[in-house]
């Protein structure tokens, strides 16, 4: 395998575990054989397809979907290190559309998510590029009814996202035949490690075909992920999105100088008076901020709903579905929560604590709005986090 110097080619040097000396010394570098394709047109992917690309808005494929695509749609396993809001989720969803065979109502391709939010988003994002094909995609996710997993699993679905518990547990009970599956994609494969799931991603890869192609999506790649790879993948293309190629293109930014952090809240109200919202997400950097805030705002006569990680599954589905449907205006989350978040009224993103690194920055705008406001305490702080 290359995506190491330290990683031999031969099928029996692929599968043995790399030490933890050896992981200290990679630097993950784009594989040389990757090439640049510019535009959708050129990647040879099916009209229905192009269709459903134009038609949700795309124009111009990313860095990472000029890289990436192609490679997958070829067969090929691959490595791709990026953060959220690199067009990484659509790089994935459109190489899994375009090697469906929409004939055959079997499941096809396996997206595994670290959280629910973020599986649901994947599940429609794949349905909306996939308009034009009568595509079948089902979210399977825990804490929701089994029945109807069951019941959607066994009507056909020609893809499946959802978290590795569910979908084990769906494999398990035979309702997830994985006999048709021809690819595996891993999104976000450090926050599932992170979250605990390795056994889980672990069981569900042994019930897959041998031959099954996987996609692997990380923002960073720690000596797990190296180990995962070296266990799944056979000589894999690796496709790295530096820093500089992420870009927040199209979105107005300003930010708003505060003396004191307790002017903060004030600031924020007058940022309502004089701006013209529609919907609008504010992130805070703790849940404890979050719980705070929404108590100031609903004081202040704001209609604002909240979400966090110690919410339950049900009360966090019925939170966004009020956001979603405008009977809430605002939406007051931590970081772990803009994973899947995407609301197309949404027309403002506000920082109200400063993001601890740039990707953090970034990934905020997941959520997709035209404008983001930045209330700070100090602008050197600015500087020095975002660099």
């Amino acid at each position: 395998m290359a995506a190491t110097a330290t990683m031999a080619t031969s099928g029996s040097a692929r599968k043995r575990l790399l030490k933890e000396e050896d992981m200290t010394k990679v630097e993950f570098e784009t594989s040389e054989e990757v090439d640049v394709t510019p535009t959708f047109d050129t990647m040879g992917l099916r009209e229905d397809l192009l269709r459903g690309i134009y038609a949700y808005g795309f124009e111009k494929p990313s860095a990472i979907q000029q890289r990436a695509i192609k490679q997958i749609i070829k067969g090929r396993d691959v490595i791709a290190q990026s953060q959220s809001g690199t067009g990484k989720t659509a790089t994935f969803s459109i190489s899994v559309l375009q090697c469906l065979d929409i004939q055959v109502r079997e499941t096809q391709a396996l997206i595994l998510a670290p959280t629910r939010e973020l599986a649901v988003q994947i599940q429609k994002g794949l349905l909306a590029l996939g308009d034009y094909m009568n595509v079948q995609c089902h979210a399977c996710i825990g804490g929701t009814n089994v029945g109807e997993d069951i019941r959607k699993l066994d009507y056909g679905q020609h893809v499946v996202a959802g978290t590795p518990g569910r979908v084990f547990d769906m494999i398990r009970r035979r309702s997830l035949r994985t006999r048709a599956i021809k690819m595996l994609v891993l999104d976000e494969a450090d926050e599932m490690l992170n979250k605990g799931f390795k056994e889980q991603i672990y069981d569900v890869y042994r019930y897959l075909p041998p031959a099954t192609q996987v996609v692997l999506i990380s923002a960073t790649l720690p000596h797990e992920i190296l180990e995962m790879t070296n266990k799944f993948m056979t000589d894999p293309i690796r496709i790295l999105v530096k820093r500089d190629e992420l870009t927040l293109e199209g979105i107005k930014q300003f930010f708003v100088a505060v003396e004191r952090e307790e002017w903060k809240f004030d600031t924020l109200c007058d940022l309502y008076d004089t701006l013209t919202i529609t919907q609008a997400v504010i992130f805070c950097n703790t849940k404890r901020k979050v719980d705070w805030l929404t108590e100031k705002m609903r004081e202040a006569n704001f209609t604002v709903s909240s979400m966090h990680g110690d919410m339950p599954q049900k009360e966090r589905e019925s939170i966004m579905k009020e956001f979603r449907s405008g009977a809430s205006r605002v939406l007051i989350s931590t970081d772990v929560w803009a994973r899947g978040l995407d609301v197309p009224q949404v027309s403002l993103i506000i920082n109200y604590d400063l993001p601890n690194n740039r990707e953090l920055y970034i990934h905020r705008y997941a959520a997709g709005a035209p404008r983001s406001a930045l209330l700070v305490h100090s602008c050197r702080r600015v500087c020095c986090a975002l660099k």
